[in-house]
């Protein structure tokens, strides 16, 4: 009888084993790390090359710029123009895609491709995102060391502006080249304004409960800003040549304090406008513009 319990036990647990086995081998694709991503958001394909997920990234939108690794890796359109049919030829097991990119969506659903859905949103979902992105992919040690390293710098940008007068700000992120039509800034949510914030300034469009708003000249003038800072993702938006008339532009409104007295700003850096691992490093600029005396 001992010996017969002895077997049964024996066997249940070559059973078990068994199962273990199997059960490990037919684990859905989709919960492995991907091995082959493909990022429609130029912020998210930062976040994945920072977290050490860049190698397995087989293709990008076609506003990627940074790392420069991107420039070599295939195109598949971008928001309004995803490249469905390229999409699905690279075979990829992950696409990180905007929240707002309903059809597409649907369509990778049918292919059975695993989606990341990106949102932009503030600046702490930054570093949020950074982790979820690392541990989707498997890299969840070193996101936790770039978001910690990103959160210690913009705790250590708002200690050395906590004292000092905060200039009320126009944070400007587009408008007709050599006029001030369609001009669209940083309202009182979103990672712009809390970047602002966080640099030491405060938002002329702070009570506008929305990520951008397209303000008027009597708006601007109504605000009365003590600073205008200009933004774009690179010179090419505003080449420096044309600076003059761009600043030209600003002097239709001389009563405006931030023209007035000559605190009209162009800052030219992607690492403002892409909310991905370099925003800390955007953040500081706009802090070097608003307090010049304290950043060198």
């Amino acid at each position: 009888m001992a010996t017969h319990s002895k077997t049964v036990r024996c066997g249940l647990k070559a059973c078990a084993a068994i199962l273990v086995v199997c059960a490990i081998a037919t684990l859905p694709a989709r919960e492995q790390p991907p091995r082959r991503i493909i990022s429609l958001i130029p912020a998210a394909t930062e976040m994945l090359f920072a977290v050490g997920a860049g190698a397995h990234v087989v293709a990008v939108s076609s506003y990627d710029r940074y790392p420069p690794e991107v420039t070599r890796l295939p195109t598949v359109g971008a928001l309004i123009d995803p490249n469905v049919e390229r999409i699905l030829s690279l075979k990829p097991d992950l696409v990180v895609v905007y929240a707002s990119q309903t059809d597409l969506k649907r369509q990778l659903a049918r292919a059975d491709i695993a989606v990341y859905e990106y949102k932009h949103a503030g600046l702490a979902d930054v570093t949020e995102t950074i982790r979820a992105l690392g541990e989707r992919t498997g890299n969840g040690t070193q996101a936790n060391a770039v978001a910690g390293r990103i959160e210690h710098e913009l705790a250590d940008i708002r200690s050395r502006v906590q004292a000092l007068p905060k200039p009320r700000t126009l944070l400007v992120f587009g408008r007709e080249p050599a006029s001030l039509r369609g001009l669209y800034a940083s309202g009182g949510v979103g990672f712009l304004n809390d970047m602002l914030e966080t640099a030491g300034g405060v938002n002329v469009f702070a009570g506008v409960k929305l990520q951008s708003v397209q303000a008027s000249t009597e708006q601007v003038l109504a605000a009365r800003p003590d600073v205008i800072l200009e933004t774009r993702a690179s010179n090419e938006s505003f080449p420096i040549g044309q600076r003059g008339s761009e600043m030209d532009a600003w002097k239709t409104l001389p009563s405006v304090p931030a023209v007035k007295n000559g605190r009209v700003f162009f800052l030219s850096d992607d690492r403002i406008v892409v909310p991905g691992p370099r925003v800390a490093e955007g953040t500081l600029l706009i802090a070097k513009t608003l307090h010049p005396g304290v950043f060198h």
